[in-house]
C-alpha cells in the first residue's frame, strides 16, 4: 500500500484537535453544578446552581429554578424568596432575592439569579421571607441542594 504524503508544511490536525479537546476539558472542570432536591413545600419546583471559579479566584454563580410558586401563594404567605449560599468558613450568606416570572410564550414560572462571591460555596438553599434585607435565614426553606432542614 502506498500513502501519498503532502509536501506542504502545515499543522497536524490530530495534534491540534487533541490540544483543543484537552483545553476544553480542563476549562469545564472548573464548573460545579448543584441540583436542588425535590421540595415538600413546592413539589413542582426544580432547579440547579452552576458555580465557576474565575481567574481572580471569585466564584460566578448562576441559579435557575422552574415552577417555583409565588411566595404569596405558600401555605404561610411570604413576600419574597431569598437565596442563601453556604460556605465552610463563613456560614450562610444572603446572595440575593429571587423573583418569579412567566415567560412570553409559556406559563411556566421561571426564576434566575446571577452573582459573584468571594467565598467558596458548599451548598445553596432558598427560603421564603418577609424581608429581602435579612442577614440570617428566618423563614421556611423551600429548596435546598443539601441536607439543610
Amino acid at each position: 500500500m502506498n500513502f501519498i504524503q503532502s509536501k506542504r508544511p502545515g499543522i497536524n490536525v490530530y495534534a491540534a484537535f487533541t490540544t483543543l479537546f484537552a483545553i476544553v476539558m480542563l476549562h469545564s472542570c472548573d464548573t460545579t453544578k448543584y441540583i436542588f432536591s425535590t421540595s415538600p413545600v413546592v413539589p413542582a419546583a426544580e432547579g440547579s446552581v452552576k458555580v465557576k471559579k474565575d481567574k481572580n479566584s471569585n466564584y460566578n454563580i448562576v441559579l435557575d429554578v422552574n415552577n417555583l410558586a409565588e411566595p404569596q401563594r405558600l401555605s404561610t404567605a411570604k413576600e419574597t424568596y431569598i437565596v442563601w449560599m453556604e460556605t465552610e468558613q463563613n456560614g450562610s450568606k444572603n446572595i440575593g432575592q429571587l423573583k418569579t416570572a412567566s415567560g412570553l410564550l409559556s406559563n411556566t414560572l421561571t426564576s434566575s439569579l446571577k452573582t459573584v462571591a468571594t467565598f467558596k460555596p458548599t451548598g445553596f438553599f432558598i427560603t421564603a421571607e418577609n424581608d429581602a434585607n435579612i442577614q440570617y435565614p428566618d423563614g421556611q426553606t423551600v429548596l435546598s441542594t443539601g441536607m439543610r432542614q
